[in-house]
């Protein structure tokens, strides 16, 4: 398949890949049938290679949910973004943020839904996507001069990528999304990382989290993926744990080198070594 544009994520997400795009890129196989990614996110590494047969996953329905509206109705959604970009302000951000705490969020149709998750994703701090033990949404307003807050050139070159070939979006666990991979598939596995230390828990991307138990279960599907013959890859942290999770592949275990922008303190941002983990 050529690639004839440039694709993009739509929405910055936390743990984002486009920085190692380069890194992901050279280490995928040269030939795979179908592309699963089960903790798709922002899907940097996904629209990078556009690949005509995929499965992409989210744990996080309003964000899956968004990829649906781009592919079905993306003149409609594009509208509304509009309308978000003509009111932005720190007032009309926190009005739109309170949707899931007085009710209007289960009267929006799913468009509206969509661009209120996009609209709040470009303008909030860092684009982090943060709810509370309630499910209701509490990343605080950011500091932009001038955030694009509408990309229409973009959203309808997903919308035509999404509509001009094979591709499934769902939203359950990461182990049922990969049920029906086979030989020769090709699955990445980005997931919330394990946390260089303790005071660092950022495994909040929904309210239920992501803990040792879930890493240890993604790891036990990385094997048995590894033994239906499929290709696998997987980014994580430079933890300890997942240097022992995995040590079964360790001569196929590489550092790679990122830039974190998550942390609240600034003197803690930087490059920050990562694994990316493979079985070929």
């Amino acid at each position: 398949m050529e690639l004839t544009t440039k694709l993009k994520p739509f929405t910055k997400w936390t743990g984002g890949k486009r920085q190692l795009l380069d890194v992901l890129t050279v280490n995928m196989p040269e030939k795979y049938n179908t592309y699963y990614e089960p903790f798709i996110g922002g899907g940097a590494l996904f629209f990078e290679v556009q690949p005509e047969n995929a499965i992409i996953n989210d744990l996080n329905s309003d964000l899956i949910l968004s990829y649906e509206v781009i592919k079905e109705n993306v003149e409609e959604l594009i509208e509304y973004l509009k309308e978000h970009d003509q009111n932005n302000s720190k007032e009309y951000y926190y009005h739109i943020r309170s949707a899931d705490r007085d009710g209007r969020y289960e009267e929006m149709n799913d468009i509206e839904k969509a661009a209120r998750l996009m609209y709040m994703l470009r303008v909030n701090f860092n684009g982090l996507y943060r709810v509370n033990s309630k499910g209701q949404f509490n990343t605080p307003y950011g500091k932009y001069k001038n955030p694009k807050i509408v990309d229409e050139e973009l959203l309808y070159a997903i919308n035509d990528y999404l509509n001009s070939n094979t591709i499934t979006m769902l939203n359950t666990s990461f182990e049922t999304a990969v049920e029906d991979a086979n030989e020769g598939d090709f699955i990445y596995l980005d997931p919330p990382y394990v946390p260089l230390s303790a005071s660092s828990n950022f495994t909040a991307y929904t309210s239920e989290g992501f803990g040792y138990e879930e890493q240890v279960l993604l790891r036990d599907t990385f094997v048995e993926l590894d033994n239906r013959g499929c290709y696998v890859m997987l980014s994580n942290s430079s933890a300890d744990l997942v240097y022992e999770l995995y040590s079964d592949y360790e001569e196929t275990t590489i550092e790679v080198s990122a830039t974190r922008m998550i942390n609240s303190n600034a003197k803690k941002r930087g490059s920050i070594p990562e694994l990316l983990i493979k079985n070929y």
